[in-house]
């Protein structure tokens, strides 16, 4: 029930700025820990094999044992308090109303043909380049970053938090922050966050298969393409580099009947990514509010079936 809490309250409130987020903390951490390991490293000899490893399991470690010990000390003090504590940290793990909020931020000025305040908000969203981006590229930019997410910042935590309860929920939560932070290929990042991005492969593994098959489901009840979102998924879930990312973006582009991927521009050089899904039709802004009410489906769906599974788990107790 706390979960199902959780989800409410982020859905009525979202993330307020001034909260101090749990990420904000396991950023410092991080950044931290770099700074401290570049010193004692200055060659980058030992980064991938010692310093890069260490960062990632000592963060996961202290976030999940830090987690738990609150939650324990909690229960010791006061049960309601235990379930307030558990019901705010669950509700730091999810970002369904925050990642839909961003979306509305792209849509809105894509609307009134605002296409500078659309380039603006879209880059706060992604690492690719905005400026020469016309109103396709902003709107497949809008939906990829919300359909991929509803792996990453919804579906994982809440599939985690009902295997492993608050602790292994905020754990993932130091994982996903782990690889948008050190996770890079590039020249500095190569080899420290090399060990955090294969963790993340890993925890990513079977939320993100979940995420797509999700989304298959839930165009069916939105009315979507639920025939093209499965062939796309099946056809397509593997293009890209990420072993994950284009499982739910394959289902999405399915269900809207569009084309995302292709040749991205990234800092000036283009990136040669391979086509997810058929071009039925242009992408338009309103392939965004599609794509949120994907999300929100998905969300509302897995919540239904953890519901349903612990009725089933009382019954049999």
């Amino acid at each position: 029930m706390d979960l199902f809490l959780s989800f409410l309250l982020d859905t009525a409130i979202g993330d307020p700025y001034s909260f101090p987020h749990p990420v904000k903390f396991i950023g410092k951490y991080i950044k931290t820990f770099e700074k401290f390991a570049r010193s004692k490293n200055p060659g980058n000899k030992k980064l991938r094999y010692f310093w890069g490893p260490l960062l990632c399991i000592s963060t996961i470690l202290i976030v999940f044992l830090v987690t738990y010990g609150i939650l324990k000390l909690a229960y010791n003090v006061n049960i309601y308090l235990f379930h307030i504590i558990n019901i705010l940290i669950l509700w730091t793990t999810i970002a369904p109303k925050c990642l839909s909020d961003e979306g509305y931020k792209v849509y809105k000025p894509l609307k009134e043909e605002d296409i500078s305040k659309a380039r603006e908000r879209i880059s706060y969203l992604v690492s690719r380049d905005t400026k020469g981006l016309d109103k396709e590229g902003i709107c497949k930019a809008t939906v990829e970053t919300i359909l991929e997410n509803t792996s990453d910042g919804v579906i994982a935590p809440l599939f985690f938090a009902i295997i492993g309860g608050a602790p292994l929920a905020m754990a993932y939560k130091a994982v996903n922050t782990l690889d948008s932070m050190v996770g890079y290929k590039n020249e500095k990042y190569m080899d420290l966050g090399f060990f955090s991005a294969k963790v993340d492969d890993l925890f990513n593994l079977i939320p993100a298969r979940i995420s797509g098959i999700l989304i298959i489901i839930s165009s069916f009840f939105l009315r979507y393409d639920t025939k093209g979102a499965f062939h796309i998924f099946i056809r397509d879930r593997k293009n890209h580099k990420s072993p994950n990312s284009a499982h739910p973006e394959a289902a999405g582009a399915g269900a809207l009947g569009v084309r995302l991927g292709g040749p991205t521009s990234y800092f000036g050089k283009v990136l040669e990514k391979p086509y997810i899904g058929d071009k039925k039709k242009e992408l338009e802004a309103y392939d965004i509010i599609k794509s949120i009410k994907l999300l929100y489906a998905s969300t509302i769906l897995i919540m239904v079936i953890y519901i349903l599974l612990m009725i089933k788990l009382n019954n049999l107790i």
